[in-house]
């Protein structure tokens, strides 16, 4: 049973990673149809009462009662507020590879953060593994942006807002995991994203004159497919298990199995969007692999070590 429990949160990591890579096909998918902010809204509003019917209905158990929920409220405020905000408005100013390059930079900056505020400090084998998970992700995205380069600062320093905001999701969230069970923590989530996104869409859809026209994309297959995948899946299966990883994990060791992100989407481009594959892909995919690898083995090392100076 130990060993399950151990296991349990790099398979949870993992299948984030697999639902997070086969999203950016489904973003895709959706935008063809719905402007983005509107397909934040919906992602969210879907995901909030799905949250809420399993509430009602007892599969969930949410308490709230004595408990500092303006520390779940100041997380939702990065993610997913500021993240997503910066993320879309970022990729749409930026070449897709320059995006990838930018978010591939999340588990950097979480190493650094845990550091300071958690005192997680990972190993130098440790640090140079997530390195090189991080180097697979920017040498893919470096190789393709040989092919598709634009210069946009701008974008670039809006979607460093999306990589800082992640960041510090990540820390916070490992320290709400002492407080809060991953269920209330991507409740908390959900409601924060379905209220902002939707008071921003609205705005958006009076100033335009287009208000009557918000709830089409519901009525469109195209585009509700796509966002029941979003809404449910890639918004509360995901986050519930990505916070119940941070809850278990280091939260450097969390943050760089998310690098496997990146070898999904590409699965999912070549094998579903039929998009190019190039040598580039494999050498980036292994070397991702080999980091993620690297900095759990050499994690799990260092636990047994400090297990057996206690004993």
């Amino acid at each position: 049973m130990g060993h399950n429990k151990s296991i349990l949160p790099y398979l949870s990591g993992i299948v984030v990673s697999i639902i997070f890579g086969f999203s950016f096909m489904f973003t895709k998918k959706a935008l063809d149809n719905i402007e983005s902010f509107h397909l934040l809204a919906f992602r969210f509003s879907f995901a909030a009462i799905f949250l809420t019917i399993l509430q009602i209905l007892g599969v969930i158990k949410i308490h709230f009662r004595g408990k500092k929920i303006h520390s779940l409220l100041l997380l939702s405020l990065f993610q997913p507020v500021i993240y997503f905000i910066c993320e879309t408005i970022g990729v749409n100013m930026t070449s897709s590879s320059e995006a990838g390059m930018m978010i591939a930079l999340i588990p950097v900056f979480v190493t650094v953060l845990a550091a300071v505020f958690l005192k997680e400090n990972p190993t130098l084998i440790q640090l140079f593994f997530i390195f090189v998970s991080v180097g697979g992700v920017i040498f893919i995205n470096i190789m393709k942006g040989s092919l598709d380069v634009s210069n946009s600062i701008v974008g670039i320093l809006i979607l460093m807002g999306a990589v800082i905001s992640a960041s510090i999701y990540n820390i916070l969230s490992r320290k709400s995991s002492i407080s809060f069970n991953s269920v209330e923590i991507t409740f908390i989530m959900m409601w924060v994203g379905t209220i902002v996104f939707n008071s921003i869409s609205i705005v958006k859809h009076i100033s335009s004159n287009a208000l009557s026209n918000y709830l089409t994309p519901v009525t469109n297959s195209q585009a509700l497919l796509p966002l029941l995948y979003l809404g449910i899946l890639s918004s509360v299966i995901a986050f519930f298990m990505l916070n119940y990883t941070l809850s278990k994990l280091e939260a450097s060791r969390a943050s760089v199995l998310a690098n496997i992100t990146t070898i999904v989407s590409i699965f999912a481009g070549v094998f579903i969007l039929k998009e190019d594959f190039y040598w580039f892909h494999i050498a980036g995919a292994v070397m991702i692999l080999l980091g993620v690898w690297g900095t759990n083995y050499f994690g799990n090392k260092k636990d047994r070590t400090k297990k057996s100076l206690k004993a």
